[in-house]
């Protein structure tokens, strides 16, 4: 019996100091690289691991793997003796977390197994700050009367515009185009459609919404809002008249005469380069506004603003013809943000009599019959209308032959603030007669130092043009037509498309 407790007593003796000789060589990772903790640079760094004694590779190989962000990454096994080199098949990304993960079953050359399994991880994402909703709109259950109201998502950090379309929906659904304002920590949604007049949406904020380095929110988000019923029909509140130099004044509307002298409502004044604004009771649609719109006979009508929904509308007015009449319309259908449409018509009356808009116009002109005699040179003056007077273009005064040097001085009317453009004149004047009566060639224009410095009686407010030349008379008899050819200007851009013509007989 002694014998036999002994014989265990030893048997012990040894086993347990086998074990400790075996603990003494246990096999395991003694180091790795590139080590915890965050990592710029992922294209130069190595992943590599050390072992304590000679490990069998095709066992490592076999039980080794390395993930990024959850997905196993692929690649190649280098060794340099004990030492593992893991060469990715691509360069590493940035903003991933990675871990390195050997399983226990890995075995040294001699057959011994890792006591536990390796684990390590490291990371290329500066921070591991998750993204936190910090705002939104509209908010939950709140009710937006705007059918077209954006959705407005305000973050703590910046996000990557795919992440939005991957993780948030719309129940019911809608489409629509995401965009990343302020600095990329906004969220703004623009729906493709109207919101459905009383329905009731959810927003549904997956937890896998990642920020621009990959973090996630971590957990789900979902908020409720509805569309309001609106019901009232938009209507026009006024519309004003914008002149060039920023003076406004509210337009008159009325369709029909007034007062025991039957005396239209008209709006008189207007001017080229006025513009007018239409004033809404709430936002509508520009588009429908411009279609409403109808003018009788008038000038062509701009819209200025922009597509969408406004409360202001701008129009500009172009070829508007001076001293013309037009009346403009709006009708019924003006639509708002909820489709109501607008039920009230209006019409405004204009009068086309601006003191700025007024086209230069030849009145008359006036040359000397005698052009050599300084003491009485025999002006003779001669209007638009003078329909073949009698010009006394004779041999006494103007020889028969002989180039006599003379000058005509035309007389125009103009706008308010308005100058003749000398080169317009230039460019348009011409002398036309029958029977070669007379010829003309002139030589300069002016519009001072005149050579009689008194303008014709009467006529002191208009504008006058002097035109220099050689008048060369002929034994013939005729007419003459002094001619100002469509397209006289003055310097703030009236233009007259009509032409003058004052004919005489000589």
């Amino acid at each position: 019996m002694k014998y036999l407790i002994s014989l265990v007593i030893f048997f012990c003796i040894v086993f347990f100091s086998a074990c400790d000789l075996l603990r003494f060589s246990k096999f395991e990772v003694i180091s790795w690289t590139p080590g915890g903790g965050y990592h710029q640079n992922p294209e130069k760094i190595i992943v590599s691991l050390s072992f304590s004694g000679d490990p069998d590779r095709a066992s490592v190989e076999r039980n080794f793997s390395l993930m990024g962000d959850g997905n196993r990454i692929r690649g190649n096994f280098i060794w340099a003796g004990k030492k593992l080199i893991f060469s990715p098949l691509s360069a590493l990304d940035e903003n991933k977390n990675y871990s390195i993960n050997l399983s226990a079953d890995a075995h040294d050359k001699d057959g011994l197994s890792m006591d536990e399994a390796f684990y390590a991880a490291f990371s290329t994402r500066p921070g591991n700050e998750r993204p936190v909703l910090v705002s939104y709109f509209p908010a939950m259950y709140q009710e937006i009367s705007d059918p077209r109201a954006e959705i407005i998502l305000n973050f703590s950090i910046p996000l990557n515009l795919k992440t939005l379309y991957e993780n948030i929906s719309f129940n019911p659904s809608m489409t629509g185009i995401w965009r990343l304002e302020d600095e990329a920590k906004t969220a703004v949604f623009t729906p493709a459609e109207p919101w459905i007049k009383t329905s009731r949406y959810e927003i549904n904020i997956s937890s896998l919404l990642t920020d621009n380095k990959g973090m996630e929110l971590g957990g789900d988000f979902k908020s409720v809002f509805s569309a309001k019923t609106d019901y009232e029909s938009p209507y026009l509140l006024c519309a004003l008249l914008i002149s060039k130099d920023g003076k406004i004044s509210e337009l008159k509307t009325g369709g029909g005469y007034i007062g025991a002298e039957n005396t239209l409502i008209e709006n008189s004044g207007l001017e080229k380069d006025d513009k007018i604004i239409f004033v809404f009771s709430e936002p509508v649609d520009s588009a429908t506004v411009k279609n409403s719109i109808n003018i009788d006979s008038g000038p062509n009508l701009i819209m200025e603003t922009l597509s969408g929904f406004h409360t202001e509308i701008i129009f500009r007015l172009e070829k508007i013809i001076y001293e013309s009449r037009f009346s403009l319309k709006i009708k019924q259908g003006i639509k708002d943000n909820s489709d109501n449409e607008s039920v009230i018509e209006y019409v405004y009356n204009f009068y086309a009599d601006g003191k700025h808009s007024k086209p230069p116009e030849l009145i008359g002109l006036r040359m000397p019959m005698s052009p050599g005699n300084a003491e009485d040179p025999k002006l003779a003056y001669f209007g638009i209308d003078s329909l073949f007077n009698i010009i006394h273009i004779k041999n006494e005064n103007y020889p028969t032959g002989e180039s006599i040097s003379t000058w005509i001085e035309l007389y125009f009317a103009a706008a308010d603030g308005a100058l003749i453009d000398l080169f317009s004149v230039m460019e348009l004047f011409r002398v036309e007669t029958s029977n070669n009566v007379i010829t003309f060639s002139p030589r300069y224009v002016k519009s001072n130092n005149f050579s009689i410095a008194k303008p014709h009686e009467g006529l002191e407010n208009l504008q006058r043009v002097e035109i220099s030349g050689y008048l060369i008379n002929s034994t013939y008899f005729g007419i003459i037509n002094f001619i100002i050819n469509a397209g006289l200007r003055d310097n703030i851009g009236n233009k007259n498309e009509n032409s003058f013509r004052i004919s005489l007989v000589k």
